[in-house]
């Protein structure tokens, strides 16, 4: 489970950046997390209080948006949901195809008080 590593970087990336503006207090961390990144939502929802604890964010809220996972079929060229269709184009039926979005995890907002 990478989630608590990932978790843990992002806790240090935003301590560094609340230092950094000469913030006081971080409410809120929204995240997209795209559906062919690799990282489960569900997975940064439990470790997150692990990861936060005893840190400037143990109150911090997180909220997560999941971002489809688009790709392009390199043989058909029909542009579809990928995780939506099993890593499979329901045009050809191929599985070669080009990422679009939803390959990543980026911080949105950071909501300070």
């Amino acid at each position: 489970m990478h989630e608590l590593g990932i978790l843990s970087s992002l806790v240090h990336t935003i301590d560094g950046i609340v230092k950094k503006e000469g913030l006081t207090e971080v409410e809120k961390v929204v995240i997209e997390v795209g559906e062919l990144s690799g990282i489960v939502p569900r997975y940064l929802e439990q470790c997150y209080p692990a990861a936060v604890y005893k840190t400037f964010m143990e109150n911090t809220e997180l909220e997560l948006i999941t971002v489809p996972g688009i790709v392009k079929c390199r043989e058909c060229e029909l542009v579809f949901n990928a995780a939506a269709n099993d890593l499979c184009c329901p045009g050809c039926s191929g599985q070669n195809f080009e990422i679009l979005e939803g390959n990543d995890m980026v911080v949105k907002e950071i909501v300070c008080r």
